[in-house]
């Protein structure tokens, strides 16, 4: 695809970046674990560029149980600690504890009958909001959308979802469409929503 043109805000040049583009960001996410896990990196990266989370993911992954909120909701101090000698990972005391009461945050609304997925879907009611802009920088940097579902993990117990970051998360799961109109994958993941 390196051939054709596409969002400006991953440079050709660098192919982690371009690949994640091509291939994830913006793809309708349904997978109450993936979108969890998608929403604690985006978490992680707060203060820092997506491009560090990206060259930290697997490392991340691998250090987090696959983010797996049950085996997460179980660390504790010694679990911590061990963690906070990875330098592969984003080293912060609160960004990995704020992990933890996620973990247990998405672990209590399963336990009370909530579908992560359609709770995170409802906001958009079900389909992606596709964006027409011609160049990402005209796209904002929160909606009133994602403030309203910030407020609702906040409320859940959830840390590290500002509205900013939380609008971040929904157009890399897709539930908006914020590729630029000029680019291949626009329409390509418009045809990928259910």
């Amino acid at each position: 695809m390196s051939d054709r043109i596409h969002c400006a805000w991953a440079p050709i040049e660098d192919e982690l970046y371009r690949t994640y583009h091509d291939t994830e960001w913006g793809v309708p996410e349904y997978d109450p674990r993936a979108l969890w896990e998608k929403l604690q990196l985006d978490g992680m990266q707060a203060g820092l560029a997506w491009i560090t989370i990206l060259r930290k993911r697997d490392s991340m992954r691998e250090e987090f149980d696959g983010f797996d909120p049950e085996k997460i909701a179980r660390w504790d101090q010694a679990r911590i600690d061990k963690a906070l000698t990875n330098p592969g990972i984003i080293r912060s005391p609160k960004k990995i504890e704020a992990c933890i009461g996620n973990a247990r945050a998405f672990l209590d609304g399963f336990d009370r009958g909530e579908d992560f997925s359609e709770f995170c879907w409802d906001f958009v009611h079900g389909k992606p909001i596709v964006s027409y802009f011609e160049d990402y920088r005209d796209g904002p940097t929160k909606t009133d959308i994602s403030e309203a579902c910030s407020k609702a993990l906040k409320k859940r117990g959830h840390k590290f979802v500002g509205p900013t970051i939380v609008y971040a998360w929904m157009q890399a799961c897709g539930l908006y469409n914020d590729h630029e109109v000029g680019c291949p994958r626009h329409k390509e993941v418009q045809e990928m929503a259910r």
